[in-house]
């Protein structure tokens, strides 16, 4: 797909990207949403094309209490075909097996929870949906509208960043005029939420990441774990 017309896209506000990539496609389409806002803006214009759009979220084990109450609530209200994607280990029987890894290895930890399952899980999808922005972290300042992946298996996926060049303050203008609900944790000073052990207010105000891991590490991996195809 990226071949087809890789300057173009980049041009195309969210709404008219996902309108081309939906024609030029007949696919299987899939989101990964961890609920933050977002995540939710994306999913909202996407759901208006595609009703019963497989919507993954990593259920670690690890989230916040209101993360699950949100997820519950919205995936009811919106009637979400959603898809819980689970670690191969319960919490338990990791600690039990490894001790408290997101204290002592928090990329391991990330591997088991969120990078193995999601791995699985986009092997039956031809097409992936996310909010990530190029503002979030330097570690995504050079994403790109549509990327092409391959998997670990060599299987090949497109990547679509929607809100690729948008800014927070264009995410929140967005939610607010077509009244989307947010996760309370916004509401607490939380600007990026993961896992509860593994995130934290901001060490930095212009780094809205600065509060996950410690500000240890800027991914969980499952954005970085494919390979970028050329």
């Amino acid at each position: 797909m990226t071949s087809q017309f890789p300057e173009i896209v980049e041009s195309l506000s969210p709404e008219a990207l996902l309108d081309r990539v939906l024609a030029d496609s007949s696919g299987r389409v899939s989101i990964t949403c961890s609920f933050q806002a977002e995540d939710m803006a994306v999913l909202h214009m996407l759901r208006s094309r595609v009703p019963e759009v497989p919507v993954l979220f990593l259920d670690t084990g690890y989230h916040f209490a209101e993360t699950y109450a949100y997820r519950d609530r919205m995936a009811a209200a919106w009637k979400l075909n959603l898809r819980n994607l689970t670690p191969a280990m319960t919490v338990p029987e990791q600690e039990g097996a490894f001790g408290i890894l997101h204290r002592t290895d928090p990329g391991r930890c990330c591997q088991f929870r969120k990078v193995e399952p999601l791995m699985a899980a986009l092997e039956g999808f031809d097409l992936w949906f996310t909010g990530l922005r190029r503002e979030q972290s330097p570690t995504r300042k050079n994403l790109k509208k549509i990327e092409r992946h391959l998997l670990p298996s060599g299987r090949s996926i497109d990547k679509i960043n929607v809100l690729a060049d948008w800014s927070w303050s264009q995410v929140s203008e967005y939610v607010t005029r077509h009244g989307i609900e947010v996760l309370p944790l916004y509401h607490l000073g939380y600007p990026s939420i993961g896992c509860e052990p593994c995130t934290g207010l901001p060490l930095d105000q212009s780094d809205p990441r600065s509060g996950r891991w410690a500000g240890k590490k800027l991914e969980c991996g499952i954005h970085t774990f494919s390979k970028l195809e050329e």
